[in-house]
């Protein structure tokens, strides 16, 4: 293992400096990075061109230019010693500072919109392969490749003007008429006619009962204004609790596995009443005590789950801590929708919340969640746009993956031994699925961190593909160098990762030298 993993870094190496030597010189003779100047009239014309050349050291070839960039960019594999050296772009900004605003910018944005493309995506996969040729199959398959074959910038801008002006404009008089209501739940009911199994008696009653909560919930949304003042409440994290413990019990241990059942359920009401307790410490919350207060959530739930014993303790630990860390979840939820009024109001939003452009609005002050939901609101459309695009890929290469796995003949003796369907599909197929998706994971992931660049133009996020797209306007290899370097290195370590894995989902396979 160790010998394979050093043979691939050599490899590596040898490709990035091959393929960064390639890359310099082909923008280094794009263009002319002094032609805004020989066109100007500026009396000071010919001192803005040499400083310019200066600048980007144009007096020397471009073979000699890079290798000096290759020695800058040596210095950053000593680590802890603040020497790397990227050079600097026209604006005589250091690469390194504006690499690092770019890709805080560009992961902020991206990394949202990959993790649930992957969940959902795989979700759907799943579920398509096990109900094959049904009506759910088609209209999942239908809608994939309708969002796939989209324009990215055509969606952008639809969701502009329905997801930000249209919706801002409701806000200010958030009544749902009843007609929409009615029709909203009708909708709905009718996806979960689809979407329900079983006989057609079972799947009325379900669509049915879909309706009424629907246009039930909407009405009430309604007359109580709740889009100005909105929460969830210890009642519903309560409800919401109590199916979150059964649905993660039902994936993780099945339902017969009564410990993992009663450890999630003492999880979700040990939830509800830290509800209570942790109001005052949220007032004074920051992204630390956050991600703490999770790692306890985890915890106490393996806790519960351990002491709660059973045959299996480790599904009663499982089932406990994801129950826990979801409820926590909602908790954080309903925090920052306790927040929303003063944000709505703030002097900075005026009352037009879901923003177009930019990462974040210009001067706003508040505490962790005023600030929060500011990010989230401008994030929310870009990574909308994001997933309804990138959704497609994951759906068909993981029902197709899934498909292939279940007509193998160790699922069929799987089956023949007697074994739940849900212990074949979750701990039989689903693992064997996960190979082939794997790769297209560790494949897209380098292009996330190149950026979205037709999204960052779109919605004025300055990420990594800005910067790149800068670089590239301006014939300045310098930027260009620094986002390809980021995005070769990252693609390189997820597939390598990616490779690693495969032993892991399947251990047939064994990693040799």
């Amino acid at each position: 293992m160790v010998t394979y993993i050093v043979r691939r870094l050599v490899t590596a190496a040898l490709i990035l400096l091959g393929a960064s030597f390639l890359v310099y010189l082909l923008t280094a003779a794009s263009g002319d990075p002094l032609a805004e100047f020989r066109a100007s009239s500026a009396p000071n014309k010919q001192q803005l061109m040499d400083s310019r050349s200066a600048l980007l050291d144009l007096g020397t070839p471009a073979p000699v230019r890079y290798f000096k960039w290759l020695g800058g960019a040596a210095q950053c594999l000593v680590p802890f010693t603040g020497s790397c050296n990227l050079g600097k772009n026209i604006a005589g900004q250091p690469i390194t500072d504006a690499l690092g605003h770019a890709l805080i910018q560009t992961l902020t944005l991206v990394t949202g919109a990959a993790v649930l493309a992957i969940l959902v995506g795989i979700t759907l996969g799943i579920i398509t392969a096990l109900r094959q040729y049904s009506t759910l199959d088609y209209g999942v398959t239908f809608m994939a490749f309708l969002f796939f074959s989209l324009p990215i910038f055509w969606v952008a801008v639809l969701l502009k003007e329905f997801g930000a002006i249209g919706f801002n404009n409701f806000l200010r008089n958030p009544e749902i008429p009843l007609p929409v209501s009615l029709g909203v739940g009708a909708v709905l009911g009718a996806v979960a006619v689809i979407v329900a199994g079983g006989d057609a008696r079972r799947r009325v009653l379900t669509g049915g009962v879909v309706f009424a909560v629907v246009a039930a919930v909407l009405i009430y949304f309604s007359v109580t204004q709740w889009f100005k003042t909105p929460g969830l409440g210890p009642v519903v994290i309560a409800i919401a609790g109590v199916g979150i413990a059964f649905a993660v019990t039902l994936l993780t241990a099945g339902l017969r596995n009564r410990k993992a059942l009663q450890s999630a359920l003492i999880a979700a009401g040990l939830g509800v009443v830290l509800y209570f307790l942790v109001q005052p410490l949220l007032n004074q919350a920051t992204f630390l005590m956050i991600v703490l207060l999770a790692v306890a959530a985890v915890l106490v739930g393996m806790a519960i789950g351990y002491l709660m014993g059973g045959y299996d303790r480790g599904q009663s630990m499982r089932a406990a801590a994801i129950t826990s860390f979801l409820v926590g979840f909602l908790i954080m939820l309903d925090r920052f929708m306790q927040a929303w009024p003063a944000y709505f109001n703030n002097s900075r939003v005026r009352g037009r919340p879901i923003a177009t452009i930019g990462a974040g609005t210009p001067n706003i002050e508040g505490d962790f969640w005023i600030l929060g939901l500011d990010s989230f609101t401008h994030l929310i459309l870009p990574t909308t746009a994001l997933i309804l695009i990138s959704l497609a890929g994951y759906t068909r290469f993981t029902r197709a993956s899934m498909l292939e796995i279940m007509n193998m003949d160790y699922i069929r003796t799987a089956r023949a031994k007697g074994l739940s369907e849900r212990t074949v599909v979750m701990r039989h197929a689903f693992r064997n699925a996960l190979i082939p998706v794997a790769t297209i994971v560790a494949f897209d992931i380098g292009g996330l961190i190149g950026g979205a660049v037709i999204t960052e133009t779109v919605f004025s996020v300055r990420g990594m593909g800005f910067l790149f797209l800068d670089g590239i306007q301006h014939v300045d290899p310098n930027p260009v160098m620094g986002v390809f370097v980021c995005v070769a290195i990252t693609a390189m370590a997820f597939n390598l990762i990616a490779d690693l894995a495969y032993s892991a989902l399947d251990p047939r396979v064994r990693v040799k030298a």
